[in-house]
């Protein structure tokens, strides 16, 4: 059936009385630049002239050409996705899409978890809805309110907008790692020592003539022990994979050792980008070096490939080991107990992070998970700051295991 491009909104040759195309698709450039996407004029104009040149007429058609004009990093689909089903949900004029945001009335049923990406798109729509009479003045008791900075930090990752997203990046800059240091095989001099240096004494000895002889003491080598983060990048991780990044970013500027890995299908060490002092640099450079983002995952095979290339190079000297998965692996789970034992046996401690430890009702009831807790020595959530912070104490403690046992999860499922 031939489609009437007289009133067909996809269309790039319908008049533009009809639908207005032009002017939608700039007001759509301008809600993806304030959701987070790096939209400028040069992006809209060649958007537009890729809508006239390729004669659309399906939505399909159309959303894939916005796609390849709007969208330069992996991470930005999840945002642009919720934003063209926002915007282009009807006939796309902006009038409709802010009559669908006012306000409904209040529904007592259980609320719904948004979409990764929804509240920093909504927010990117509503910030240009005019006002048509002046706000209530609503008069509150802030003994009883919570503060900004005590909601941002309990706010989980996946529901901040792009504001609250900002401010949760600068309080991850802020976080300082513990100056927690452990004993090294290794002595060094140290006139406070508690051990006489004999080697050091009879050197200086000989420099003195053999007249007199002068004790040198020497005491354990301290330094701070490698940070170890093997990160899954899969669809499922999406959500949250970006904001950790952040605070690894911030871990590899305080520590000189830390080595990051990124996985999904593959392996890619990505520890050398992580190292320019602009996060932003750093972060495009990661999104350049990998090439399986927010796809599937393969978390044995991944493991494997860490144990059998990089184990023996980055887990000497007492390295911690941060594993980033949900575990939501479910083939292949013999390798997958397999590689968790070896790399458990070859750091000094195992702590593995996991998003859905946020809901209250987790169970280790998944296969993978429970191949995965027996090989572990701490498991914690981390989907809001505070979390993070926790994390970030969990780092300087030199203890073996500084909370529960993990395999209490195993005993309650």
């Amino acid at each position: 059936m031939q489609t009437d491009r007289a009133t067909n909104p996809f269309s790039a040759s319908a008049p533009k009385s009809a639908g207005k195309l032009a002017e939608n698709i700039v007001y759509f450039a301008r809600a993806l630049r304030e959701a987070g996407l790096p939209v400028g004029p040069a992006a809209v104009i060649d958007a537009l002239d890729a809508v006239e040149a390729a004669e659309i007429g399906a939505r399909a058609d159309f959303y894939a050409t916005l796609h390849a004009i709007f969208v330069k990093k992996h991470e930005h689909t999840i945002i642009f996705d919720q934003a063209f089903g926002l915007f282009w949900r009807k006939r796309g004029y902006i009038e409709k899409m802010i009559a669908m945001m006012s306000p409904q009335a209040v529904d007592h049923s259980e609320p719904k978890k948004p979409d990764a990406g929804a509240a920093r798109v909504a927010d990117a729509f509503y910030k240009n809805r005019p006002q048509e009479k002046p706000r209530e003045q609503v008069e509150m008791d802030a003994r009883f309110t919570m503060s900004q900075s005590e909601i941002l930090q309990t706010k989980d990752f996946a529901q901040m907008s792009a504001a609250e997203i900002a401010r949760a990046r600068e309080a991850i800059a802020r976080l300082r790692l513990p100056q927690d240091k452990i004993e090294m095989r290794r002595w060094r001099p140290d006139p406070r020592g508690q051990r006489i240096d004999p080697r050091a004494t009879f050197r200086a000895s000989l420099r003195a003539g053999g007249h007199g002889v002068e004790l040198a003491f020497r005491a354990r080598a301290e330094r701070h022990a490698p940070i170890v983060a093997i990160c899954d990048i899969s669809g499922s991780m999406s959500d949250y994979t970006r904001i950790f990044l952040h605070f690894l970013h911030t871990l590899t500027d305080q520590r000189r050792r830390v080595h990051t890995f990124l996985f999904g299908t593959r392996l890619t060490n990505i520890t050398r980008a992580l190292r320019h002092k602009d996060v932003d640099e750093a972060l495009a450079e990661c999104s350049t070096a990998v090439q399986d983002w927010s796809g599937g995952t393969r978390i044995g095979a991944s493991l494997h490939a860490f144990n059998r290339d990089w184990s023996r190079r980055v887990l000497g000297q007492g390295a911690i080991c941060i594993l980033f998965t949900d575990g939501l692996e479910r083939d292949h789970l013999d390798q997958l107990e397999t590689e968790m034992d070896r790399l458990h046996k070859s750091c000094r401690r195992l702590i593995w992070v996991n998003p859905l430890l946020r809901y209250s009702e987790f169970s280790a009831k998944a296969s993978g998970v429970r191949a995965m807790l027996r090989h572990v020595d701490e498991f914690r959530p981390i989907h809001n700051l505070a979390s993070m912070a926790d994390l970030v104490q969990a780092l300087g403690k030199t203890s073996e295991n500084g909370g529960a046992d993990p395999r209490r999860w195993l005993k309650s499922a």
